[in-house]
């Protein structure tokens, strides 16, 4: 419960119960993509100065080393499972959406481990950025698999592997949080204090108000969900918790800190329904964008803002 007395959390909820009543209640999308923007800024120069304190260090590599096994892994798994409900192209489509990263999910994270005085490494958002593409790739790869034994389209058209990889690594959010970690990385201390309040005090406020805005998103995506199978909406809420097992058993082989295990158990169960769904909407246009956009928005972010964060921090405090 103590969750929900978060500011930030329960401007989230005010926006579910906004979007579910159909207030016209909204934020102008030029407001939502700064507020977007600044956060990422905000959380990669956090992380540039953290790096800047720390160095890089064993840890630092095992954990990157533990993201990029999980982005690998997830889709996979997703998929071999998927592939039995779906067809090929929803099933790659759903996969790539969980087996790639929400960052706002990773944002919200932090601060609730900021919040409660629990230490984590700032290279964990570059764990974030690593997690993002892979996904992204092998469903490409396997739509083209598809399409070759359809004969229904060459596998290299004008949504083709190339044009794909080129769109993951030079996304502009993608490059702004390396890019501001960097920055962080290189002024250090100095940096930090020239940059209070912009990374630190007005962060709180600034992510209370961008999940005002994800609350009435993910309430209006709720109507994407009727007529579906239980069994997909199963996995909406079942396969978080498979993914962060996964990381958590990762995490404890690795002799991760419970700061890093514990966003790492939420890098794996958080579920891409930005980069991912747009990229997939011009590359596997075979999809259906209101299966994967839908189950990720509608479902698996609200739980994993209002139940997952807190049960994955409490689990990774008491295992690792």
């Amino acid at each position: 419960m103590q969750n929900f007395l978060d500011p930030a959390i329960l401007f989230f909820v005010f926006g579910l119960v906004a979007g579910t009543v159909r207030s016209n209640l909204e934020i102008p999308p030029q407001i939502a993509r700064f507020l977007s923007l600044y956060l990422l800024m905000a959380l990669g120069l956090k992380g540039g100065f953290s790096l800047a304190k720390s160095g890089l260090d064993a840890e630092v590599l095992v954990s990157l080393g533990c993201a990029v096994l999980l982005a690998v892994a997830v889709p996979a798994l997703g998929y071999a499972l998927l592939q039995r409900r779906l067809s090929r192209y929803d099933a790659a489509a759903v996969a790539a959406t969980y087996g790639s990263v929400s960052a706002v999910t990773f944002i919200t994270a932090a601060q609730y481990l900021d919040t409660r005085g629990l230490a984590y490494g700032g290279h964990m958002a570059a764990a974030m950025a690593l997690m993002e593409s892979p996904a992204i790739v092998m469903a490409v790869v396997l739509a083209n698999m598809a399409r070759r034994r359809e004969q229904a389209a060459p596998a290299a058209g004008p949504h083709g592997l190339g044009k794909v990889l080129h769109e993951s690594f030079t996304d502009g959010a993608q490059l702004l949080l390396l890019g501001a970690m960097v920055v962080g990385l290189v002024t250090g201390e100095a940096g930090q204090q020239a940059m209070q309040p912009f990374s630190g005090e007005l962060f709180k406020g600034m992510l209370a108000f961008f999940l005002l805005d994800m609350g009435l998103m993910a309430a209006r995506n709720f109507g994407a969900l009727k007529g579906r199978s239980p069994w997909l909406l199963a996995y909406a809420l079942g396969g978080p918790l498979v993914h962060a097992g996964l990381a958590l058993a990762l995490a404890a082989a690795a002799g991760l800190a419970p700061g890093n295990g514990a966003l790492l158990m939420v890098l794996a169960a958080s579920a891409s329904y930005i980069a991912v769904p747009a990229v997939l909407r011009e590359a596997i246009p075979e999809a259906s964008p209101s299966l994967y956009f839908g189950m990720s928005l509608g479902l698996t972010f609200p739980f994993n803002i209002l139940v997952g964060i807190p049960l994955y921090v409490g689990v990774a405090q008491r295992v690792l």
